[in-house]
C-alpha cells in the first residue's frame, strides 16, 4: 500500500528510489492570486531501514544546510540508503528566496511556529506538516541552522537537554558522531514552538545546528560540517559504508570501545557549552556595537564584553558591558547598530569535553 500524504502531492513514502517534489503551501494575496508557494522536498529510499528527517532553510538567511542538503540529494543513490531520507533543504522557501529570516509573505518565524495550523498562512502550513504529517514518520530529525545575517555563532550541534534520559543518551550519541568542535545545549523545550520542541513531544530524538553564520558560508565549517553530516547518518544507520564512531575509532589505552565513548581517530573532542538564562549581554543604549572579545574566547565573570558607541551624542562615552558569569563567548552580534534590548554577545557555561546531565521534563 502506498503512503501518500495529501499536502506533498505526487510523492509516494513508501516507494523505493528517488522522489523529488513539493509541499504545497496555499496562499492568496496580491502576489499569489489561487497560488501555491512550493516547498522542495526529496525522499531517497532504499528498502527497510530507519527513517530520518533532515531540514535546511527553516530560516532564509541560514545557507551552509541548504548547501549540504542540495549536495546530498544530488549525490545519493537511493541503493546507498538502508531507510529512508526524507530531505527538505529550503523548508520555509519564500525566506530563502529573499534571504532573510523570515518571509515578508507572513513575517511568521516558522521555528517558532510548530504545530502550525493547515488552515492558517505560509509558515503555519509548513509547520503543520513537519509536525503533523513528516515527524511522525522519522525515527531521527536534523534540522540545520547557522547564526543567519544578525549573528554568529561558535561551529556546533544545538541541542535541547532531556526531555527524558533515554532520548538525551540518543542526542549525545548523535552529537559525538556529528562532530563538530561545540554542542550547545539549552533547557528542555526552550521554544516549546520550535521543530526540537514538537520532535521531543513527539519522543523522536533530534539535533540541531549553529554552524557559523553573518548570513555567508565559511568554507572550514562546511568542510566539517558536511564530512559530519555522513558520519551521522552511519551512526543512524541509514547510510551504508559509513563507519559509525564505534566502528571507526582507534581507541587509547584503557579507553572502552563503547559507541558512546569513542571517536574516530581523526576527530577531535567536543566540546559541551551550554546556554542559560545568563548568558545574553543586552544592549541598554542604542548605538554602533564594538565586540571586545573574539568568539571562541573564555572570558571571567566582570570581563570587558562589548562597548557601544553613540551616534548622535558625540560628546557621550562609550558604554561599556561585561560578562555576567564565567564561560565561553559562544554567540557574537554582526551588524554594528544595536538599540535598546539588543543581545551583543551570549556566554556559555563551559562544560568541557563531558556533556551536562540531568534537567529533564517531568512527563
Amino acid at each position: 500500500m502506498p503512503l501518500h500524504i495529501p499536502r506533498i502531492p505526487g510523492v509516494d513514502f513508501l516507494a523505493t528510489g528517488r522522489q523529488l517534489g513539493y509541499l504545497e503551501i496555499e496562499h492568496s494575496d496580491n502576489a499569489h492570486d489561487a497560488a501555491v508557494i512550493p516547498s522542495p522536498i526529496a525522499v531517497l529510499s532504499g528498502g527497510a531501514g530507519p527513517t530520518v528527517l533532515l531540514i535546511a532553510g527553516t530560516h532564509g538567511d541560514e545557507y551552509e544546510g541548504q548547501i549540504l542538503l542540495q549536495e546530498l540529494i544530488r549525490s545519493i543513490d537511493p541503493a546507498e540508503v538502508s531507510g529512508r531520507l526524507i530531505v527538505l533543504p529550503a523548508l520555509n522557501i519564500a525566506a530563502v528566496r529573499e534571504g532573510r529570516r523570515v518571509a515578508s509573505v507572513d513575517g511568521v518565524n516558522l521555528n517558532r511556529s510548530l504545530p502550525g495550523n493547515p488552515a492558517g498562512g505560509p509558515a503555519q502550513q509548513i509547520a503543520s506538516i513537519v509536525a503533523e504529517d513528516l515527524i511522525p514518520l522519522a525515527d531521527f530529525v536534523m534540522d540545520i541552522h547557522s547564526g543567519g545575517i544578525a549573528s554568529e555563532y561558535v561551529p556546533s550541534a544545538f541541542v535541547y537537554h532531556g526531555p527524558t534520559p533515554e532520548l538525551w543518551a540518543q542526542k549525545t550519541a548523535a552529537v559525538a558522531a556529528f562532530n563538530v568542535p561545540y554542542s550547545v545545549v539549552v533547557q528542555p523545550m526552550l521554544k516549546s514552538g520550535s521543530i526540537s520542541g514538537a520532535a521531543d513531544r513527539a519522543g523522536v530524538p533530534m539535533i540541531s545546528t549553529e554552524l557559523g553564520g553573518r548570513g555567508t558560508v565559511s568554507l572550514q565549517i562546511l568542510k566539517r560540517a558536511r564530512t559530519g553530516l555522513r558520519a551521522l547518518l552511519g551512526h543512524w544507520g541509514i547510510l551504508q559504508g559509513v563507519p559509525s564512531p564505534a566502528q571507526s575509532a582507534v581507541p587509547s589505552a584503557g579507553q572502552s570501545t563503547g559507541k558512546s565513548s569513542v571517536q574516530s581517530s581523526d576527530q577531535s573532542t567536543v566540546q559541551w557549552v551550554e546556554l542559560t538564562p545568563q548568558s545574553p549581554v543586552n544592549s541598554t543604549m542604542a548605538g554602533l556595537f564594538e565586540p571586545t572579545v573574539e568568539l571562541g574566547q573564555i572570558v571571567a565573570a566582570g570581563a570587558l564584553v562589548a562597548r557601544v558607541h553613540s551616534v548622535e551624542e558625540l560628546d557621550r562615552p562609550a558604554k561599556e558591558f561585561f560578562a555576567p558569569i564565567d564561560g565561553v563567548v559562544a554567540i557574537v552580534r554582526h551588524p554594528a547598530p544595536v538599540n535598546v534590548g539588543t543581545t551583543l554577545v551570549n556566554i556559555a557555561v563551559d562544560h568541557g569535553t563531558t556533556h551536562p546531565k540531568g534537567n529533564y521534563v517531568t512527563s
